[in-house]
Parts: structure tokens; C-alpha cells; sequence
């Protein structure tokens, strides 16, 4: 019943960004296990897999952000400074998104659960499921030295 509501208010959502085209603020994750796997997220509203992340909320910083973002979704804590990555464009959904990507490698993980996210796993870079998001593999290509770094998401 939950995940449906999240799913009409996604759909509303997306009706209010393509009547405003607002330009919005947001961040990802990209957290590595001592492995080198990578920490995706499905989301209960939308197909496929993402980094954790979500949008900055008024009067509050990327950090904050950032940090408050991968504690709701997936129970992460980072043990050190995360890592910008990069500051990318994403032109989808009628909206001008600015994402701020970061990396963190030192971290605690106390899993909760969470009616935003259906699921989320631990992923060998070289071997994602069949429905990652192209964006989200596009930058762990980029990461690993793959692919050169475009500024659109």
C-alpha cells in the first residue's frame, strides 16, 4: 500500500517537472567494499538499479545531503572524507538536475529497512545486474578508468 503511494507520488512528481522544468540539486553515492564492490540500490517506485542519493533538501549542504541520503537508504555511515567524483548534468525526467557524485571506501553498515527501497546488494563492478541504470554505469566505468568522464549523467 506504501510502495503504491510512493509510486502515484512519483508520477505526479514528474507531471509537476515537465509543466516547470525547475533545476534541482542531488547527490550519489558510490560505495566500495574493501572488494571493490559496488553498493546499488533498487528503488520500490521505479525499474532498475541506482547508486544510493537523493536531493538536497532547502538550507542544507551537499555533505549533509550526501550523508543523510545513504543513512536513510542503506544504512551507511562514512568513516572518512568522502571523495567528489564530479558534479554532472541529467537532462531526464523535464528537469535540469545537477548530481553530485562521491566515493567512499571507509564506511560502517547497519541495514534497516526502508519503504523507499525494495532491495540493494554489493556488486562486482565488472558484473552488474542486466538493469542497471545507464547513468550509474556509465560513472562506474568512469571510476575505473574505462571510460573518459562526460558531464552528463
Amino acid at each position: 500500500m506504501i510502495r503504491t503511494g510512493y509510486r502515484a507520488a512519483y508520477f505526479l512528481r514528474s507531471l509537476y517537472w515537465r509543466a516547470f522544468s525547475p533545476i534541482t540539486l542531488g547527490v550519489r553515492a558510490a560505495i566500495f567494499d574493501t572488494r571493490g564492490h559496488v553498493l546499488l540500490v533498487r528503488h520500490s517506485y521505479r525499474p532498475g538499479w541506482y547508486m544510493p542519493g537523493g536531493g538536497v533538501d532547502r538550507r542544507e549542504t551537499i555533505r549533509d545531503a550526501l550523508f543523510r541520503e545513504i543513512w536513510e537508504e542503506v544504512g551507511v555511515v562514512p568513516q572518512d572524507e568522502p571523495q567528489l567524483v564530479g558534479v554532472y548534468t541529467n537532462l531526464i525526467e523535464h528537469k535540469s538536475d545537477h548530481v553530485a557524485l562521491y566515493a567512499v571506501r571507509q564506511f560502517t553498515i547497519q541495514p534497516q529497512p526502508n519503504i523507499e527501497i525494495a532491495e540493494s546488494g554489493f556488486f562486482d563492478p565488472e558484473a552488474l545486474p542486466g538493469d542497471v541504470s545507464p547513468g550509474t554505469k556509465r560513472r562506474l566505468d568512469e571510476i575505473a578508468g574505462r571510460a573518459p568522464v562526460a558531464p552528463i549523467w
